[in-house]
């Protein structure tokens, strides 16, 4: 750990929970980089990830984006291939990207396809899956609606899925976006998380949520006030 993050800590609560306003304030004022930092939320969640009904997954369009340039890919072919790149794809193609990808070219960050082309798509699962940037048709990302997929991608749509501990991460935009920006986006992923619930998950489902800037501290936050 570095020595600023260390004298941010050491002025800070870190035991006390906060509201996402004051979160945010104390992120904003704490920071000590050159760079805008992502500020990223953790909701700990009570489900047993071990159990394949109570892993939760989603997507969500965050209203006011994510701060980042997203770099949209479109596996499709003819007139969907047009209205692709029509609605601001960066790269459309077919079995041609396919091939593209295979010899280890990844250079986007959301992929998206017509059902027509997932048999060609399939081939790429142990690439695109580790990596989160496989079309799923639960996420919105399989479809033929491809003018949608891509507008919401650049929009600031985002994918979250729980990790090994129940733990779901997302970012919320940029630390220097103004804070009831981030709060809207925050309390947009609550309710998308919350909506996710799977019917097996006992007892309280949101159990802690935290927020923390890319190389700042991460501070607890007040559940019990959230207007979710």
């Amino acid at each position: 750990m570095g020595k600023k993050l260390s004298a941010v800590k050491e002025k800070l609560d870190l035991l006390k929970e906060y509201s996402l306003e004051e979160a945010i304030d104390i992120l904003k004022e704490n920071s000590y980089t050159k760079f805008d930092e992502t500020v990223e939320m953790a909701i700990n969640l009570g489900v047993d990830p071990k159990k394949s009904d109570q892993v939760v997954r989603g997507s969500v369009v965050l209203p006011n984006g994510t701060g980042k340039k997203v770099r949209v890919l479109v596996f499709a072919k003819g007139e969907k291939e047009k209205e692709a790149r029509d609605a601001g794809a960066d790269y459309v193609g077919a079995e041609d990207l396919v091939e593209k990808i295979q010899q280890g070219w990844l250079e986007f960050d959301r992929a998206i396809a017509t059902p027509d082309m997932m048999s060609q798509v399939g081939k790429l699962g142990k690439i695109l899956g580790p990596r989160g940037l496989m079309p799923n048709p639960k996420l919105g990302t399989v479809t033929f609606d491809v003018a949608k997929a891509v507008k919401e991608a650049k929009a600031g749509k985002i994918e979250y899925r729980t990790d090994k501990a129940g733990v779901v991460h997302v970012p919320l935009g940029k630390l220097s976006f103004e804070r009831d920006k981030i709060v809207e986006n925050a309390i947009a992923v609550l309710k998308s998380v919350i909506k996710a619930k799977p019917p097996t998950s006992k007892g309280k489902y949101i159990k802690k949520v935290a927020l923390s800037s890319t190389m700042g501290p991460g501070l607890k936050i007040d559940i019990s006030n959230l207007k979710i």
